[in-house]
């Protein structure tokens, strides 16, 4: 019998719908995650420049971009409730045996969620109600909340990932818990700043990507110019940042979770002048078919020199370890992120050099088709991040402490499936009417720029933020705007 079928015929008929089911609702919120910790930075700096430099062009966006961010925000509770939901139904034997340690995570993340909210409910209320300094500065403390709530999050996973904190009673109950240790994990750091960074540059690339369409839809004003300028030019001064994180947290887990390292290189045995394979499949009987061999990189990238010993997965016994097919899942999303953030790099040197050379955009109508498809490839890396995580760890829940199959929940299988068919056709609901809100967000602003004569004659940036607004004039006008992205 080989390792996968000896590791379904061992697991419970209700793993297998729990964890799809957790893998779909988290791969879905995540999707939101970048706008809901960054949005609120990027909306701060595009503020900020309209004021400093009076700029009605810059606070028309920041409003704008305030108000998509309460609509992500609000959608992104709902998702986000439902995955705190999931740990304690899906996984009641984490919770139930381990919750004292790791949760405060959770609770820390709760208060962030709490006080995000609140500060984006002042910031949307301060719109042509507070004095334009007051306003912004009410505002400030908002993207600190929202990296709080990426603290809690992360504190958790990292745990998770190299739990310490605590000790054994001869029972196996955790007892003696230490917080600050049970939070300040080995893996909390590099996984902290490599996902906060990631979130950054995301939201730079995702919405700098949408002005990018715009720009290539012959929309060439400086409403999208600054639309896309503010947020790529973050998110290009981060993409080399992240790339040295990266290269950081794949060296903690190389000494930290050595099988998940050998999991996403597919290393079999442990050895020394160890190849790197670029994609590739792992076979049962350690092989590798197809994929790009590259002699001894792997024990160069993880200690700098050939000679380094890499930990195979033959290390330790099969049931310890990811299956062949779960080794080449963790290897191909941690490929695919590889490859994505190279490119990313590239561009972003792209950029730089236009703006060193001759301090403009480049000319070049691929330059913004590749910004345009940034934003979605973007978001790819940061799915594929988390498959790296998650199911490199396999088949521990608690890395080392417990199988996911200890922790799964009793309720049938039956159930579970029903369950995954029901939240599937919510989420596709809530995101097609979160989609269904932003497009006519977009159809009133250009309706609204449309129809005042100031805004006809001088483009949107006339419609400032602060002081009364100006009657529309949308049904005598029409909308004359060339077609085009105006978030």
């Amino acid at each position: 019998m080989n390792t996968a079928a000896h590791f379904l015929a061992n697991t419970p008929a209700q793993l297998l719908p729990a964890r799809e089911l957790m893998a779909f609702t988290l791969a879905s919120h995540i999707m939101l995650v970048p706008f809901g910790v960054a949005l609120p930075f990027i909306t701060l700096v595009m503020h900020y420049r309209g004021l400093r430099k009076n700029d009605p062009v810059a606070m028309l966006l920041a409003r704008r971009w305030s108000a998509v961010m309460a609509v992500q925000f609000a959608v992104g509770i709902v998702t986000g409730t439902v995955l705190s939901l999931e740990f304690g139904l899906l996984w009641p034997g984490m919770m139930g045996r381990w919750g004292d340690v790791f949760g405060l995570g959770f609770g820390v993340e709760a208060w962030a969620f709490f006080l995000e909210a609140i500060l984006i409910a002042i910031y949307l209320y301060g719109w042509r109600r507070l004095k334009p300094r007051t306003h912004f500065w009410l505002a400030v403390p908002l993207p600190l909340t929202a990296l709080m709530g990426a603290f809690g999050i992360i504190a958790a996973n990292s745990w998770m990932n190299t739990p310490q904190g605590f000790t054994l009673d001869a029972s196996g109950k955790p007892v003696n818990v230490d917080v600050q240790q049970a939070i300040f994990t080995p893996m909390f750091g590099p996984q902290y700043w490599h996902f906060v960074v990631a979130m950054f540059l995301t939201a730079g690339y995702v919405v700098a990507g949408v002005y990018a369409v715009g720009w290539l839809r012959g929309r060439r004003d400086r409403y999208h110019r600054l639309g896309f300028t503010v947020p790529f030019t973050v998110a290009a001064i981060l993409t080399p940042v992240q790339f040295v994180l990266g290269d950081a947290i794949a060296r903690a887990v190389f000494h930290k979770q050595p099988i998940k390292f050998a999991a996403t290189e597919l290393v079999w045995k442990t050895d020394t002048h160890v190849p790197e394979y670029m994609f590739g499949r792992l076979q049962e009987d350690g092989s590798i078919k197809g994929g790009l061999k590259i002699p001894q990189l792997d024990s160069i990238l993880a200690g700098f020199s050939p000679k380094t010993k890499v930990t195979g997965l033959t290390s330790v016994p099969a049931s310890d370890r990811p299956t062949v097919t779960q080794a080449t899942i963790a290897h191909w999303a941690f490929d695919i992120m590889v490859t994505i953030g190279s490119v990313l790099i590239l561009l972003a040197l792209w950029y730089a050099w236009c703006w060193w050379r001759r301090r403009d955009l480049p000319k070049s109508r691929w330059f913004f088709r590749c910004a345009a498809v940034a934003g979605v490839a973007s978001v790819i890396t940061v799915e594929c991040g988390w498959i790296t995580t998650e199911v490199g760890r396999q088949p521990w829940i608690v890395y080392q402490n417990m199988r996911v199959s200890e922790a799964v929940t009793p309720t049938g299988a039956a159930s579970l499936w029903t369950m995954f068919g029901i939240m599937v056709t919510v989420y596709v609901l809530v995101f097609g009417a979160f989609l269904g809100v932003l497009l006519k967000m977009r159809t009133r602003w250009r309706l609204a720029d449309a129809g005042s004569a100031r805004a006809l004659a001088e483009g949107p940036e006339s419609d400032t933020p602060y002081g009364p607004r100006p009657e529309p004039a949308a049904a005598v006008h029409g909308d004359h705007r060339a077609p085009g992205s105006d978030l």
